[in-house]
């Protein structure tokens, strides 16, 4: 880990101009490359305390040895070089957006002599013209059957061409009228780049214009009595119909717009891309990322339009960009998508309106791909047996931990503390064996007393239910050798033949919390005799892994899915402890009277409480004390009185935090005022235990 002062860069060194900066490692390799306003500033930022840093800056700036930067005239010549080097050197701190799944584009090869529409995946080349992304192979394959009715542009591969040529007969396609033959000399070179031409002219919007041709030559061969090229010719118009058809109308007509929505956790994002042109939905694209550095969605934003456009020039930059969040600063982005262009590009937030709705639309595409992203991952056999290895390995353990704990503690500044309990077995989650805890000791903000307190609860009733159901080993016997399944020495004591839920003891204990966490719960195992549950805890932000006793964290490689699946099974752990405090508290909470008087919003609700200090007191001052508030009018003065004086006399306590009121059941404050928790918890399937 280098000290990031060994390579801090003198005083008066970094220039105070538009630049970019690249921080390198000890062996010289690139690992973040960052673009600046004012180098001196930015810089300056990296190599402060490192206790002022987030923990990935931090991470980048320790593992780095140097840095480097240059100098540039504009913030827009920053951007672009940022670009260039971050496809040259792909550093491991930058974001890195992939393609969820490879999609197919329409393509046609415009820089060959005799150009040819046919389906492309993979990355573009250079004269080539491309339409999409599509979902599906066969939907361009759809189209472009409909479409050579009408531009029977050539679609057949280098080796037919050439074959046709040489035997001078055309295949299936040029006989039935969907190709132009060029190969045997039907049209001329010109004539087919032309055909080609209208089709591209078609695919970007541009249908209104031949539909209105074909109709006016229909009109006049009708006129001239030449019926079959009249039928022809509405075939053709129909067919070109049918085409559109396939993409229905989202905006305004002839708007042309790329739509960005993007979906994201504190680990992943997912940016979903609508291409619409003549208001109509053209292709669709999705990307994945690893959050490996600090950033906002802002930022987001800003790579994927790097990456969207970064290599995009002319009418493949729409005129309009809609994003759910704006870089900052936002000018040089738009400059630069200009220059991409060659005109006037709109960067902007949808605010009301058809785009806002289709935006939405858009992001729960985004929200949809980052859950199914989550979920391929997570439900793969191989993937799964892994993880499980790899968190063996780091841990070194015995054998891959097949069933995994994680317990989780959350309160609100000390109030209503739970705990959640999740279990994953064979890497996938087992909810009908979740459990949630409530704290009965006073632990307030002390999360470590508080997950002693949940690790003993939970293991002592698992040694109570071994001792009534036998001991329970990894299976070793003939028919489970290997398998890692639970087999009992002893007789099942529910009744649908399965052991009582608490007497599975799980192979691998993982808190949420770093090493203070972990030395509880490992306490907490001592102190009831159990020794052959291992136990580690997941720090947040850094992600590092801390075992028992060890001054050092284990680090997992961001790619590892060992990690992945302690990420998955800590987070699953956070999202049903807060659910059940959230709940918890909304029992302690109703609407307070102020709520319902007219004209009174939530910031004089506040002034009203801050000022009495309690909705009692409140009740009880005259209309001339309510008007010395802030804000507080006579006229509304009266009607809160009047409001205050409807509400029941038997006022409870008020949340003075939030303006709402608190529910209080007798007898259930003691001699401190603290409240006291009365009666035994119920240990059962989705009650608190």
């Amino acid at each position: 880990m280098a000290d990031p002062s060994s390579y801090r860069p003198k005083p008066g060194e970094i220039p105070d101009s538009p630049g970019v900066y690249r921080f390198r490692d000890e062996h010289r390799r690139v690992i973040y490359v960052g673009k600046a306003k004012s180098l001196r500033q930015r810089l300056a930022n990296y190599f402060q305390d490192l206790a002022g840093l987030h923990p990935r800056t931090r991470s980048m700036v320790t593992t780095a040895a140097s840095v480097e930067w240059t100098v540039v005239s504009t913030e827009v010549e920053a951007l672009q070089l940022e670009y260039s080097w971050i496809k040259e050197y792909d550093p491991r701190f930058n974001v890195k957006y992939r393609d969820d799944k490879s999609y197919p584009y329409l393509a046609v090869t415009m820089s060959e002599e005799y150009p040819r529409v046919q389906v492309m995946r993979g990355h573009k080349k250079k004269g080539v013209r491309y339409f999409g992304p599509y979902a599906h192979a066969w939907a361009i394959r759809d189209t472009v059957d409909l479409l050579l009715r009408v531009f029977p542009v050539r679609t057949c591969s280098a080796g037919v061409f050439k074959n046709a040529a040489r035997t001078g007969r055309p295949c299936l396609l040029g006989y039935i009228g969907k190709c132009s033959a060029p190969c045997v000399d039907r049209v001329s070179a010109e004539e087919h780049r032309e055909l080609a031409e209208e089709f591209c002219d078609f695919m970007t919007g541009r249908t209104n214009t031949y539909i209105r041709r074909l109709e006016r030559q229909m009109g006049e061969a009708a006129e001239e009595m030449e019926y079959e090229r009249a039928a022809r010719l509405r075939d053709d118009i129909e067919a070109l119909k049918k085409a559109m058809e396939k993409n229905a109308v989202v905006l305004a007509d002839a708007t042309d717009a790329d739509l960005i929505a993007v979906a994201e956790d504190e680990l992943e994002a997912a940016v979903q891309i609508f291409h619409v042109r003549g208001g109509r939905v053209r292709g669709q694209r999705g990307w994945v990322t690893d959050k490996v550095e600090e950033i906002t969605t802002g930022a987001l934003v800003e790579h994927a339009l790097q990456q969207l456009y970064g290599e995009e020039t002319g009418d493949a930059v729409p005129k309009e960009v809609l994003v759910p969040a704006l870089p900052d600063p936002v000018e040089p982005v738009q400059e630069w998508l200009a220059g991409r262009r060659g005109s006037g590009v709109s960067l902007r937030v949808p605010q009301r309106g058809d785009k806002k709705a289709l935006m939405e639309t858009v992001q729960r595409n985004a929200q949809q791909a980052l859950v199914l992203h989550k979920t391929k991952r997570a439900s793969d056999l191989t993937t799964r047996s892994r993880a499980l290895e790899e968190i063996a390995d780091a841990l070194d353990l015995d054998s891959a931990p097949l069933r995994i704990e994680c317990y989780d503690i959350s309160h609100l500044q000390g109030d209503d503390v739970v705990a959640s309990m999740v279990v994953f077995e064979d890497g996938l989650a087992r909810k009908s064996e979740y459990r949630r805890f409530q704290i009965k000791g006073f632990a307030g903000q002390d999360d470590v007393r508080s997950m002693h307190e949940v690790i003993t609860r939970r293991f002592r009733r698992y040694l109570a239910e071994k001792e009534k159901t036998g001991e329970w080993t990894d299976g070793e016997d003939a028919d489970n050798a290997g398998n890692g399944e639970l087999t009992s020495t002893n007789t099942l004591t529910e009744d649908d033949g399965r052991p009582k839920k608490f007497a599975y003891p799980p192979q691998l204990v993982v808190v949420d919390g770093g090493a203070p966490q972990v030395a509880a719960a490992q306490r907490a195992l001592d102190d009831l005799g159990i020794d052959d549950i291992a136990v580690c805890g997941l720090a947040k932000r850094l992600e590092e892994v801390w075992l028992p006793g060890d001054d050092d964290p284990v680090v997992l490689p961001r790619t590892s899915e060992g990690l992945y699946l302690l990420q998955r099974v800590r987070d699953e752990a956070h999202r049903f402890a807060i659910t059940y405090q959230r709940a918890k508290r909304s029992k302690r909470f109703r609407s307070s009277p102020l709520d319902d008087v007219p004209g009174l919003g939530d910031t004089r609700r506040q002034a009203l409480l801050k000022h009495f200090g309690s909705l009692k007191k409140l009740r009880s001052a005259t209309i001339d004390q309510i008007c010395e508030v802030p804000g507080i009018g006579r006229k509304t003065a009266e009607t809160i009185a009047a409001a205050l004086a409807q509400a029941a006399p038997a006022a409870p306590a008020v949340n003075t935090a939030t303006g709402e009121i608190m529910e209080e059941e007798p007898g259930t404050m003691g001699s401190s005022g603290e409240p006291v928790r009365t009666g035994a918890p119920d240990e059962r399937r989705g009650q608190e235990t």
